[in-house]
């Protein structure tokens, strides 16, 4: 087994050279022995969610920038400089071990370096001393920060310490097979402090996130693990009994799974994904909890003409996006994102509404979803689609978030749920 900090440095640089944070883990973790695995997550998630900041710093007190085959050992400077400033270890054994976790990454010539690089950051502290830009010290990279203070200039400030935040962990009582009442009581009865969500009815928030082995009933289908803003899904679908319901790119499965459990009459709900292994996560979701779904690997661009008729009452678009409404599930982005990336996802977006639109019936409803706070995404659109095709909009009002020209956004909360759009879209009747 491989030390905690060795792994979350090798993790850490690999998302440096451009491999996706998802791809990684939790393989990576596996390498770390039981009891550190909770170091290596805190150390991989807290200093990628820090790093435009924590770049920053390393760049004052580096002369020579390091080569990128040493993206592990800028990536263990980073993380060192995370645990010195975020989390309770000693100052002295942050040095001690990082120094000696280059020598088990077998870069000693590194050593020296490592050594004088953390000891310069301790007698310059605190971080008010360092130059760096209002970017660098909001966590956020140049571009998005310029372009969500162009977006939401009121709201910079709280955006941007939501992405630096871990996020709380919310669950969604089955209501087929328990009352949330009562699985509050099981949570109490297992030690776990909890409390209902103010504006879910199927919602309850953990005062403090545990391992899904922890929780009472969740291998039998009682709970699942799922945001608050994406528990609004159901809400705004509203399914009813004996609809047809088609989610397009329904992978990992929570909110058809949700669907299901809010509306046990339905005909059917199609479960459509255009990965195979992604909707194995479908499955084993659905069959977790019970329930039952038709499972369909699809381009939700391009669907098989057996899915267009007889149509369905309702559609899910919960699409492909930047992720920066959810950046602290998804530091990553805060490297890998370019603006190019942005219109890019605003093509595939447009495109799946295209394709989706012709398998909705008459009369039926079409919610579009994204996880992003960007306008490109979600308003522009739904905007480029209205043009091309008769849409009619329909009002969506929220206790918290706020209302847009065609949709609702949910800000990302420190507390609180993820950044989610939601446009909720209706197809003329004949």
């Amino acid at each position: 087994m491989s030390s905690a900090r060795q792994v979350a440095a090798d993790i850490i640089g690999r998302v440096l050279s451009g491999e996706s944070l998802n791809h990684l883990l939790p393989a990576a973790f596996d390498q770390v022995a039981d009891g550190q695995r909770p170091l290596c997550q805190e150390l991989v998630y807290g200093t990628l969610r820090e790093w435009p900041m924590l770049q920053g710093i390393i760049n004052s007190l580096i002369k020579k920038p390091l080569r990128k085959k040493d993206n592990d050992v800028l990536a263990l400077i980073g993380s060192a400089l995370y645990e010195f400033t975020q989390l309770s270890t000693p100052k002295h054994a942050v040095v001690s071990e990082t120094v000696n976790t280059v020598r088990l990454m077998k870069k000693q010539w590194a050593s020296g370096l490592v050594n004088g690089v953390l000891r310069s950051f301790q007698r310059a502290e605190p971080l008010s001393g360092f130059a760096l830009t209002p970017a660098q010290r909001r966590a956020l990279p140049s571009w998005l920060d310029a372009l969500i203070e162009q977006e939401y200039d009121d709201h910079l400030d709280a955006i941007a310490e939501a992405s630096r935040q871990r996020p709380p962990m919310t669950l969604r009582v089955n209501n087929i097979r328990n009352e949330r009442d009562t699985y509050l009581s099981l949570l109490t009865d297992a030690g776990l402090s909890a409390h209902p969500h103010d504006h879910l009815c199927d919602g309850i928030t953990l005062q403090q996130p545990v391992d899904v082995t922890s929780l009472p009933g969740f291998f039998d289908g009682l709970v699942s693990v799922q945001d608050g803003a994406a528990q609004r899904v159901a809400d705004l679908i509203n399914p009813q009994p004996d609809e047809r319901i088609l989610d397009a790119c329904a992978a990992p499965g929570g909110k058809a799974c949700h669907l299901l459990e809010r509306q046990p009459g339905l005909k059917e709900l199609v479960a459509c994904d255009a990965s195979a292994g992604r909707l194995q996560r479908v499955a084993d979701n659905t069959e977790r909890l019970g329930l039952t779904s038709t499972i369909i690997e699809a381009d939700a661009r391009a669907l098989p003409s057996a899915m267009l008729s007889p149509g369905f009452d309702a559609i899910l678009a919960d699409v492909p996006c930047s992720a920066t409404g959810v950046m602290r599930r998804n530091p990553d982005v805060k490297l890998l994102r370019r603006t190019v990336d942005i219109s890019q996802f605003a093509e595939q977006q447009l495109a799946i509404l295209q394709g989706l639109w012709p398998a909705l019936k008459p009369g039926g409803r079409l919610l579009y979803v994204t996880c992003s706070i960007l306008d490109a995404e979600n308003d522009a659109v739904v905007k480029a689609f209205s043009r091309q095709h008769e849409v009619h909009i329909m009002p969506i009002v929220m206790e918290r978030g706020i209302a847009r020209d065609a949709g609702w956004q949910v800000m990302p909360e420190v507390n609180g749920g993820d950044g989610l759009y939601f446009s909720l879209l209706s197809k003329p009747a004949d």
